[in-house]
């Protein structure tokens, strides 16, 4: 089944072309380390996922390009026509001279109504070209006006306009320090706005992959791209195919149905987070060799600690004694429950890798068995030059702290009215404003119980 992306706003559009660009280069690469029919059939699924052939044999990405000024875009589309192994659609892009303007009730109260026709156009064109919708994934930011305004408007159509289609959306969380003076307004509408119209939430936070590239990636100067690279690695590693628990033989068909029954059980926890080991700069992997115990070790440590990465793990931390039926508050300090988690394993020996030490009852909430919480993606294809790479994908508290701070802030600016004429201006009122927060702080508290 093919899923239809769609790119808003900067972020969204530059991060949308690097996914592709590792989508791509992962699945053009001879480094499979796999048999020559195995890597076949990896490539025709991804070209089939993401990539729609056309006469000049050159893929083209299967996209929508949404931004409301046109520098971002023309850009991207430069950048990956150049690349000269993949292409996006020359009719399949929207774009405005005014921008947003950081503002969300901008890009949601005024650009969406007003371009709603032109953009819902072009995506119904994207999906007819899929001989199987398998939904839709949009990447976008949430502190801006264009990604987060727009694409929270935009979402609810696609919602509307296919009511039966997966929708995953991938959002990226704002620098804790800010960029923009109004990012907790922006990020409260969007989060809340997207919980009702969106399957899931796929959450990278722009603090988190800062890290990763300055302590794991070795980088000096950390610029955008590097950013935006690092979180193309880690959904490439979602997104590439791979054989699903009941799968049989072929890859998995569906990528989004699967992630959505794997790890979204109840409406009421839609928040996923992403974790991958290993992760290092290219001209270390050479040197570097991976045992699958190791690697499951760390990543289930990640887990139950909320570590973002395999650096600076707190090892202390351990899943409360089974039978011990403590009420949620008494909990070992800083211990991570999940609802649902996922582990992709890609490269040498994946189908001998125990991962018992995942299905451990005391890891999840008490009305899942483990059985239903825990599902496992393998294939011995490997993912970007990594000789053995997993990535885990969970619904759990990964997001409660951050997710706390940022409705608090946003709740101390609310309670003083500070910026809110920017939103009445355009139609957002304060009533708006308390039904947002009263939808995040239902998830906050549902999270928190767990």
């Amino acid at each position: 089944m093919s899923i239809v992306t769609v790119q808003l706003g900067q972020c969204g559009n530059q991060i949308g072309h690097e996914v592709f660009s590792a989508l791509c280069s992962d699945s053009r690469g001879t480094h499979g380390l796999c048999s020559k029919k195995e890597n076949e059939s990896y490539q025709d699924s991804c070209k089939e996922r993401f990539f729609c052939e056309e006469e000049s044999a050159v893929p083209v990405a299967r996209a929508v390009l949404v931004d409301m000024e046109p520098k971002v875009i023309s850009q991207t589309l430069a950048m990956a026509a150049r690349s000269g192994h993949w292409k996006y659609s020359s009719h399949s892009h929207f774009c405005q001279k005014q921008g947003s303007g950081n503002n969300w009730a901008n890009g949601y109260s005024v650009h969406g109504p007003r371009h709603k026709e032109a953009i819902m156009d072009l995506v119904q064109k994207e999906a007819e070209k899929c001989d199987r919708l398998g939904g839709f994934f949009t990447i976008m930011s949430m502190a801006g006006g264009t990604g987060s305004g727009l694409g929270a408007f935009v979402t609810q159509c696609l919602r509307d306009a296919f009511p039966t289609s997966f929708i995953l959306n991938h959002v990226v969380w704002p620098y804790g320090t800010g960029e923009v003076i109004v990012q907790n307004y922006n990020s409260v509408l969007t989060l809340s706005h997207l919980y009702h119209s969106s399957d899931a939430l796929l959450v990278h936070e722009n603090d988190v992959i800062h890290r990763i590239c300055a302590q794991l990636m070795n980088i000096k100067q950390i610029s955008f791209r590097d950013v935006n690279q690092v979180i193309a690695h880690q959904l490439g590693s979602v997104f590439q195919p791979t054989h699903t628990a009941g799968g049989g033989s072929g890859y998995s068909r569906n990528p989004l149905g699967d992630l959505m029954e794997a790890l979204v059980p109840h409406p009421e926890f839609r928040m996923l987070g992403l974790r991958n080991i290993p992760q290092m700069p290219e001209n270390s992997l050479a040197y570097s060799t991976f045992s699958w115990p190791g690697l499951i070790k760390h990543l289930r440590q990640m887990l139950i600690a909320n570590a973002q990465m395999e650096e600076g793990i707190d090892w202390q931390v351990r899943p409360p004694h089974p039978g011990s039926s403590m009420p949620s508050t008494n909990k070992p300090l800083h211990f991570n429950t999940s609802i649902a988690n996922l582990v992709i394993l890609r490269g040498k020996d994946v189908h001998g890798v125990d991962l018992g030490s995942f299905q451990d009852p005391s890891l999840y909430t008490s009305w899942l068995t483990p059985q239903d919480a825990f599902n496992a993606w393998k294939t011995p294809r490997a993912f970007n030059k990594y000789e053995k790479s997993a990535a885990l994908v969970s619904n759990s508290q990964f997001l409660l702290k951050p997710l706390d701070s940022i409705v608090g802030k946003a709740w101390n600016m609310f309670a003083s009215k500070a910026y809110l004429h920017q939103y009445t201006k355009f139609g957002i009122q304060e009533e708006d404003f308390l039904d947002c927060f009263t939808t995040l702080e239902q998830v906050i508290s549902s999270y928190t119980n767990l």
